[in-house]
């Protein structure tokens, strides 16, 4: 079995079972756009210093999944011009707004990668933040993340699944135990299996949080497919059960192969 196909069938494991599924009021696959805006002052990262080692003056970022872009903007004064990708309208919203806010040049391109990679422009640096376990069908994402890459793509991911951090919601609430994989090792093997010569540093960094309790609870609630009804369980056990401030998270990033300049 290849690496793109563990990592596809790793992934599939965490389809949330028929029975628990159709009892859901709301798409539970949310990705609220107030968890992915950018804070006034972006703080450093292995991430952030992988990006910037390959710009140059006046360099453009190509953000894919780019939420409110802190990837793209964290690289600010070098970088000049930004093109967000995103599948959420709001999303591309905030990235905009946040561009523009720091005088640069924007583009954004709304739909799923690699269904869009024809419209953006080939950039200095590619960065695809939080993304990763999102892609079942690897192989022809990252190809497209290194076609439009001059001079490197930057990959920042979790070291355990992003809803990870519901498992014991899981067990309390229906009895349901989740998958552990897969891992950033796993991609590695996948880049490695695409003839990738990547690197990968492992580091340590702030949970996306909700702002309060209640808004909390309530995104718990939608992810657990749960009715608004039971929402003021769900607080209590948000109330009783706080999660780490702070989770491992893998840096990945390699240079293209191929002179695109």
């Amino acid at each position: 079995m290849s690496a793109a196909e563990r990592w596809r069938r790793a992934l599939e494991a965490w389809s949330i079972p028929e029975r628990i599924l159709s009892q859901a009021e709301e798409s539970p696959w949310i990705h609220p756009p107030a968890l992915f805006d950018v804070p006034d002052v972006i703080a450093p990262s292995p991430s952030h210093d992988r990006a910037r080692e390959a710009l140059s003056i006046d360099a453009s970022v190509l953000d894919v999944g780019c939420g409110g872009g802190i990837a793209a903007m964290a690289l600010v004064p070098e970088v000049r011009t930004v093109i967000g990708v995103d599948h959420q309208p709001e999303m591309l919203t905030m990235f905009r707004r946040n561009a523009v806010a720091r005088s640069l040049a924007v583009q954004t391109i709304e739909g799923n990668w690699p269904d869009v990679a024809d419209q953006a422009p080939v950039c200095d640096v590619v960065t695809a933040h939080h993304v990763v376990y999102n892609v079942g069908d690897i192989d022809p994402f990252v190809r497209a993340l290194d076609e439009h890459a001059r001079n490197r793509v930057v990959l920042e991911m979790p070291t355990r699944h992003p809803l990870a951090n519901m498992d014991e919601a899981w067990k309390f609430f229906w009895g349901l135990e989740r998958p552990t994989g897969p891992t950033p090792d796993d991609l590695m093997e996948v880049l490695d299996e695409l003839g990738i010569s990547a690197s990968q540093q492992r580091w340590s960094g702030p949970m996306r949080a909700a702002s309060d309790v209640d808004q909390a609870a309530r995104f718990l609630r939608i992810r657990l497919c749960l009715p608004a009804s039971r929402e003021d369980e769900v607080r209590d056990f948000v109330a009783t059960h706080s999660g780490p401030t702070d989770r491992p998270l893998a840096t990945i990033w390699w240079d293209p192969v191929s002179d695109r300049s």
